[in-house]
């Protein structure tokens, strides 16, 4: 009977461990989710055509084809779809301006009429 409760708790052990490794994996998947929504929030913005947008999803999808051994398919797609959006030209220019835009405000030898 001793050896039957040991037994239970290391297989609870090792179900805890499996839940715990799934809910990283999960949270991982959230927060590279969350970095996708908001690219795509900000390319709305910036009005990108729906056939760009839609070209940024079929190279994405192209892509991530065939899954790569010992990856996590939902996860390579969403990470490639993230590395395709920070390329896209629309999100580099509002970037390049926004850091354009403060270096002039912190140049001290502008003067402000």
């Amino acid at each position: 009977e001793l050896q039957q409760k040991v037994e239970e708790t290391e297989l609870l052990k090792m179900e805890l461990q499996m839940l715990e490794t799934e809910r990283v994996r999960l949270s991982l998947v959230e927060e590279k989710l969350m970095d996708v929504l908001q690219l795509l929030q900000q390319l709305r913005d910036l009005n990108i055509s729906k056939r760009a947008l839609g070209k940024i999803l079929l190279s994405t999808l192209e892509s991530c084809r065939d899954p790569q051994p010992g990856k996590a398919h939902l996860f390579e797609v969403l990470d490639t779809l993230y590395h395709e959006l920070t390329a896209c030209e629309l999100l580099q220019s509002q970037a390049l301006e926004k850091a354009q835009s403060r270096q002039s405000l912190s140049n001290p030898l502008v003067i402000s009429c």
